[in-house]
């Protein structure tokens, strides 16, 4: 329970912080008495004048801001009314307590010699908000009067605030960073022993640059990898300085109580999704925006499923859907035949969504399929698209050109398909003739659709025929057979097929064939080969016969040769036609023989000059791709050296840095792909200033 006694115990009486001060004053001018007081409860002010609360509407009571007092201030001072006695009244709760001051009021007429004086009192003043004020005062007395300022009829504290409004030893008032509050009437008052004197009242106006929002650092837009961090700056300036607050869509990121002023970063952790973020910087003056695109880099989405727009025999024209709505670095075509097991074969850096893909096979089936790259990497790939290539004429002749005799005047023809035939083979063009020297145009022809055999009919008996077949399909035809030759004459066997060979070494080449089908009694069954061949550099044909077989190896052939072949069957009934020519070459081997016509001379003491000419032609056995030498000294500690590598056409040589006076012994090889031939004989030569000595 409050007692009485409790409640006096937490109250306290007033007490005078600041007392008024007795004043002499000038008739017309300003006197000012200041009164503060604490205590609990904030005691109140009353000014009294002879014990009577002052009226008087020269009598103005201004009150401190935070309740601790207040001023009594009169303006104008008349004499003798005004000087009195004046009293300040502070009560509250627990008691009351009165101070007293006196006031003299004297007509300028009766100012003593050393009253102040305002020299240079202050002057209206602008300055800009957040600059430095100086307000001018000076003052003379004697003794010098001490300057103090009232603003808005109150007095300036200079000791409350930090140091940014001080009293200058001049008696200026300087106010540092100006602000608005400071803004107001003010007044310089200079007081010595013989009294005050005021200042005439100048305003201080502290002017607010009104500036709008804008954005001194933008933010920027970014891009980021699946879960990564950004940071997003965003300043703007301006006058008020703005708010600046950051939104996703229509949500505030930043909270309303914790808006920075100026500067805003945002923070963004583990973004997944690509986003637009808006910066929005807001003052009294307007409200602005600008936004920042956070891009999640991402693989590439598949592209829409190739379409085909145009075919060639060996192209195939693909338009397609990016299927991304974000920009991509380039497309990837892929494609293989279909029903490959092979990997895709790949075309990059396809810049639009259209392109021909050129090298392929003609009336062929291909997979097709498109992937889109971006900064990330190759995304998945779309769906597969099936697309033939146009038809052209066949690019190979019919295979297994066959054909034997049924009677001494007709003949069958027998083929297969082209290797290539690049479309629908329609049908087939047989060209023969017995006189090969004709043109093909005016050999004899017949056409086959459907079947890959003719019958050859009315054939002149026992002349040799030369049958040639083409393919083709309905854009043109393809190229002719090699000549199949076939005697008119039953009993006789034909051609061999498929005849080729192959070097097995240095001097031998592997013949092999396909037998020819025979047909009829014993007489027409194959008894043996023949074999005509020559080395094309030679005139002189060479033969061989040998006994039935599919393959045949000839030997003691010379190196580095090309050889010419051709092979027929026998029977009972006689040889039939040989095969078409085949060129085979034998590989190069080591020369055979060693430089010839070498010679030496000793140009200086210390060198030898060699010379030489290359082996004999038939001996070279390949091309001679260069020169060894060696050499050794014949005397004292015997050395031996070596040259390696010395081009064709370096002939003569010189051997330098030779010892002087000093014989060598030389032999010189020639060189091709396959190795070092065998050294020449020994050529002696001694190193003399003046020529050469032989032996």
């Amino acid at each position: 329970m409050l007692t009485f006694e409790n409640y006096l115990s937490l109250t306290a009486p007033p007490r005078f912080t600041r007392t008024p001060q007795n004043q002499t004053g000038v008739q017309g001018g300003v006197a000012s008495f200041v009164c503060q007081a604490a205590g609990d409860p904030q005691p109140k002010i009353v000014w009294n004048k002879k014990g009577k609360k002052v009226t008087n509407q020269r009598f103005e009571v201004i009150e401190f801001d935070d309740g601790s007092g207040s001023v009594l201030r009169i303006q104008p001072l008349r004499t003798p009314r005004d000087e009195a006695i004046y009293e300040c009244h502070a009560s509250n709760s627990a008691g009351e307590l009165t101070a007293t001051t006196r006031l003299s009021v004297l007509r300028e007429d009766q100012l003593p010699p050393g009253f102040p004086t305002i020299d240079m009192g202050p002057q209206l003043k602008v300055v800009e908000r957040s600059r430095t004020a100086t307000m001018l005062c000076a003052a003379s007395g004697n003794p010098d009067p001490d300057i103090t300022w009232f603003k808005d009829f109150l007095p300036v504290n200079t000791t409350d605030n930090h140091g940014r409004i001080k009293q200058l030893r001049s008696g200026a008032l300087q106010i540092e960073m100006s602000e608005e509050l400071d803004q107001g009437k003010y007044e310089c008052v200079a007081t010595n022993s013989f009294g005050t004197r005021y200042s005439t009242p100048a305003n201080l106006y502290v002017r607010v640059r009104r500036v709008p929002p804008r954005f001194s650092i933008p933010p920027a837009d970014s891009e980021i990898m699946p879960g990564g961090n950004v940071n997003i700056t965003c300043v703007a300036v301006g006058s008020p300085m703005p708010y600046v607050k950051w939104m996703l869509g229509a949500e505030d990121l930043t909270p309303e109580d914790d808006m920075p002023i100026g500067r805003n970063v945002l923070e963004l952790t583990d973004v997944r999704q690509s986003n637009n973020y808006t910066c929005v910087a807001m003052s009294t003056l307007g409200v602005i925006e600008a936004m920042a695109q956070i891009i999640v880099k991402a693989l590439p989405k598949a592209p829409g499923a190739p379409v085909v727009t145009e075919r060639t025999a060996t192209s195939i024209t693909l338009t397609w859907d990016s299927g991304n709505p974000e920009p991509v670095s380039y497309y990837v075509i892929q494609h293989r035949a279909k029903g490959s097991d092979d990997p895709y074969k790949e075309i990059d850096g396809i810049a639009t969504t259209r392109y021909s893909v050129g090298g392929l096979s003609p009336y062929s089936h291909y997979d097709f399929r498109v992937a889109a790259v971006n900064t990330i990497g190759q995304g998945p790939s779309s769906e597969v698209v099936e697309a033939r290539t146009a038809e052209q004429a066949p690019s190979s002749p019919p295979r297994q050109v066959i054909g034997r005799m049924l009677s001494a005047t007709t003949a069958m023809i027998h083929w297969d398909e082209p290797e290539e035939p690049n479309g629908q083979v329609v049908g087939y063009r047989v060209y023969y003739t017995s006189d090969n020297t004709l043109p093909v145009n005016q050999w004899e022809k017949q056409m086959v659709r459907g079947t890959n055999f003719i019958t050859i009919q009315d054939l002149t008996p026992n002349k040799t025929y030369y049958i040639r077949v083409l393919a083709f399909t309905s854009v043109g035809d393809g190229p002719l057979s090699q000549d199949l030759q076939i005697i008119a004459k039953t009993g006789v066997p034909s051609q061999p097929l498929d005849f080729k060979g192959e070097a097995k070494s240095e001097t031998s080449i592997l013949l092999s064939w396909v037998a020819p089908s025979t047909q009829g009694g014993p007489d027409s069954q194959i008894t043996g080969y023949e074999l005509v061949y020559r080395r094309v550099d030679d005139t002189e044909e060479r033969k061989v016969s040998f006994e039935p077989a599919t393959s045949y190896l000839l030997k003691n052939l010379k190196p580095f040769s090309t050889y010419t072949f051709q092979l027929a069957a026998k029977s009972k009934n006689g040889i039939g036609a040989y095969t078409n020519e085949v060129s085979i070459d034998t590989p190069q081997t080591l020369p055979s023989a060693p430089p010839q016509d070498i010679t030496c001379t000793s140009p200086s003491s210390t060198s030898i000059l060699v010379s030489w000419a290359p082996p004999p032609l038939e001996f070279q056995n390949g091309i001679i791709t260069g020169y060894s030498i060696q050499y050794s000294t014949m005397e004292g500690n015997k050395t031996s050296k070596r040259v390696d590598g010395i081009p064709p056409g370096s002939s003569p040589y010189l051997l330098e840095n030779l010892e002087k006076w000093t014989e060598y012994g030389l032999t010189v090889r020639a060189l091709t792909e396959a190795g070092e031939g065998p050294e020449s004989l020994q050529l002696l030569i001694r190193t003399e200033e003046d020529g050469m000595f032989l032996k």
